[in-house]
């Protein structure tokens, strides 16, 4: 059984800060307006509900939100201090401190655990680890105040676990606030959802983007800020997957590949398929098909819109406006990428050869392009 202090923290990116860590947010001003609003107005609700698309800054939110209300003193009658006009908690103060340590009493964070065996980290979230939360309130009730916290991310829940949470959603502790991640809040039972106050979160743009990795210490030139934001969808989590991986290259040596389109050179694609190849080359396949997908999906977008997006790669613009010029071609290219999407998932799961299953998919592109071109 491995130590569970050895395990990697299941809500943390790969050489990325954790959310806990970060200082300050970028982009995200309305939900951060809504909840400041509602605190002010003293009609502040118990359960929150983050929701929008992976890596975009949701936990980080959820950080903020939590430091602010702990850190900040409940009211004290005709004596209080004015409301607060941020939710900017310092550095240096003992709550913020406290939080970055996972040292903070008050503040409870459930998230997945060690699986049955302890020897890597489960998959779920189970009903285990909610039980500990609904014992966390309990012994935490003495000493008063507000206790806060934070699920990462809900929708990793499974049935008993959500079950359990939505007990302690429907008859809260006193002063308890939840703040709920969820990267697909569908998945959520709609009772858990009915309970929450919903902050939507949406993709940051480009300069946002840009300086929210640079404060994550991620340091990029000038001119890949761009690109980068675009292979992104404006996520940050994305963002620090492609450039651990070298996204940004493998995404240019995918668009001179494609360029010769619908004459694909297969020994330079059966080169490019082998780099995936073997258990080596896992990370490697899910890059690429990540990439095709996303090349797929700007190829549809244009098409359909008769506007190509912002370059992430040189002559990304000439290939897609010879490759997608109508809107019929467009669909087509939807279709593909859905198909390419779900041949890729079948093929993993049957453990079929990536390198094989990569050629398939650049076969079955190239053969897209000569129907249409025909």
């Amino acid at each position: 059984m491995a130590d569970p202090a050895s395990l990697p923290e299941p809500d943390r990116i790969e050489g990325a800060p954790h959310p806990r860590e970060t200082r300050a947010i970028f982009g995200h001003a309305a939900a951060q307006a809504g909840f400041l609003d509602a605190y002010r107005s003293g009609r502040l609700h118990h359960a929150w509900l983050i929701a929008g698309p992976r890596g975009i800054g949701k936990a980080t939110l959820a950080w903020h939100l939590a430091r602010f209300l702990l850190a900040t003193p409940e009211d004290g009658g005709m004596f209080a201090p004015p409301p607060p006009e941020t939710l900017d908690i310092p550095d240096d103060h003992p709550v913020a401190r406290r939080m970055r340590a996972l040292a903070e009493p008050r503040l409870f964070l459930l998230r997945r655990g060690p699986n049955d065996k302890g020897t890597a980290l489960s998959q779920v979230i189970a009903v285990d680890e909610v039980r500990k939360l609904k014992s966390f309130f309990t012994l935490s009730a003495a000493d008063g105040g507000r206790r806060a916290a934070i699920v990462d991310a809900a929708d990793e829940m499974n049935p008993s676990a959500a079950n359990a949470l939505l007990k302690l959603l429907e008859e809260p502790p006193p002063g308890a606030f939840f703040f709920l991640v969820a990267h697909q809040p569908n998945r959520l039972l709609p009772t858990i959802r009915s309970r929450c106050r919903e902050l939507r979160l949406h993709p940051l743009p480009p300069p946002e983007l840009s300086d929210a990795l640079v404060q994550a210490g991620d340091e990029i030139a000038p001119e890949d800020r761009q690109p980068l934001a675009e292979l992104a969808a404006g996520s940050v989590g994305e963002a620090f997957r492609l450039t651990n991986a070298g996204g940004l290259e493998t995404y240019g040596a995918l668009l001179r590949l494609l360029s010769d389109l619908p004459r694909l050179d297969r020994t330079r694609a059966l080169q490019l398929a082998e780099t995936a190849a073997g258990k080596q080359g896992a990370d490697r396949f899910e890059l690429i098909v990540t990439l095709l997908e996303t090349f797929l999906s700007r190829l549809a977008r244009a098409g359909a819109t008769g506007q190509a997006p912002p370059e992430a790669a040189a002559g990304e613009a000439a290939l897609i406006a010879r490759l997608a010029p109508t809107p019929a071609a467009a669909l087509a290219w939807a279709d593909l990428g859905h198909d390419l999407a779900a041949r890729a998932r079948r093929g993993k799961a049957v453990n079929l050869d990536p390198a094989a299953l990569l050629m398939d998919i650049l076969l079955k592109i190239d053969e897209t392009a000569g129907r249409l071109a025909s």
